[in-house]
């Protein structure tokens, strides 16, 4: 049986440990958490040890395998420690602050012989799995737009997320988890990238962006009518889902498609009410239609369900760190981007 340390028990820390008792206690024991607030601690689960140091933890607990759910800033050094004694790394995204520091977390695993990961759980989203299926499959034809958006009403960021010295912002927070699902969605790199990033009502982290590729994602925190949604654009039909706020559970959506596939034809002038268009005018009656999206049926457990898998070797780990670093320099691009206001060639 799998031995499991955490390392950080604010919300995600109880996050993981709630899974792992939930649906994996006869494959993983929980046996020690660590936290430097003493209120974290307080409700740590029965049997588990609780400590308040780290370096005493990984020196002193038994356990193989840690998850690492500490701010962002703290990952790097925590990577290191956790490889040098030799444990196994969960650790929580963005993974680094940087290229460079991943590059450094990759090295201190490779040296140490142990094995990390990233805990991307956001790739088992209902909504997300969804519309990856509708592109995979290719039900629309040749696609032309993936939209991914994501706006909440509160505005406030919680914890130290509402710090930059502790690597706060939405970008390191929600960002990673958009970018990898686009990445992991389409099958071609983009080429170049163009960024917006703002600090709408929070004064010293991002707060706002909009990331366009050829494709386009975009978030906010401050939006008065919150929505999570997608859509495809393809030459055969269009789909779009709207997901519950945290991408899970029930989602509602449609694929919709015309009895009359248009094609592109000479100009001719046609006078209509609203003026020579009709681009944009209400569809004759039983001109479109609409079929079912695919049934999806995915659950962030799955993350831990394939690292067991993967563990036993029945199969490849499905977040990878060349994946991962990718990621990260498109980040990089990102804020580059925003600071310039220019595109970014991506590598």
């Amino acid at each position: 049986m799998m031995k499991m340390g955490i390392i950080g028990f604010g919300f995600m820390g109880h996050e993981h440990a709630n899974m792992l008792l939930a649906h994996f206690k006869d494959e993983i024991q929980l046996t020690a958490v660590c936290d430097i607030a003493d209120e974290q601690l307080a409700d740590a689960p029965e049997g588990v040890t609780t400590w308040k140091d780290a370096d005493e933890m990984i020196a002193g607990a038994d356990f193989d395998t840690v998850i690492i759910s500490v701010p962002n800033t703290l990952h790097l050094t925590m990577v290191q420690k956790c490889a040098a004694a030799g444990k196994d790394i969960i650790c929580e995204k963005p993974a680094a602050m940087t290229v460079a520091e991943f590059d450094q977390m990759v090295e201190a695993v490779e040296k140490a012989g142990v094995h990390m990961t990233i805990h991307q759980q956001r790739r088992w989203d209902v909504d997300y799995r969804t519309m990856k299926e509708v592109y995979d499959r290719k039900l629309l034809g040749d696609i032309y737009i993936i939209k991914s958006q994501l706006y909440g009403f509160n505005g406030n960021m919680h914890d130290w997320h509402v710090y930059p010295e502790l690597g706060g912002g939405m970008l390191y927070d929600w960002g990673v988890h958009l970018i990898d699902q686009i990445i992991q969605m389409v099958d071609s790199k983009p080429l170049t990238v163009y960024a917006d990033m703002k600090n709408v009502i929070n004064a010293n982290v991002d707060d706002y962006f909009k990331i366009i590729f050829e494709y386009e994602n975009e978030l906010g925190t401050y939006y008065l009518t919150p929505k999570r949604a997608w859509f495809i654009g393809g030459t055969t039909g269009s789909a779009v889902i709207d997901g519950t706020f945290r991408a899970q559970g029930n989602t509602e959506g449609k694929i919709v498609r015309t009895t009359h596939l248009l094609q592109s034809v000479p100009g001719r002038l046609t006078m209509t009410s609203a003026g020579p268009t009709r681009s944009f005018g209400e569809p004759e009656p039983g001109l479109l239609y609409e079929e079912p999206l695919p049934e999806i049926h995915t659950e962030h457990k799955d993350f831990f369900v394939n690292y067991l898998r993967a563990r036993k070797g029945l199969e490849d780990y499905a977040v990878k760190l060349p994946e991962v670093r990718r990621v990260l320099c498109i980040m990089d691009a990102i804020r580059e981007s925003a600071r310039t206001h220019q595109s970014v060639k991506l590598d």
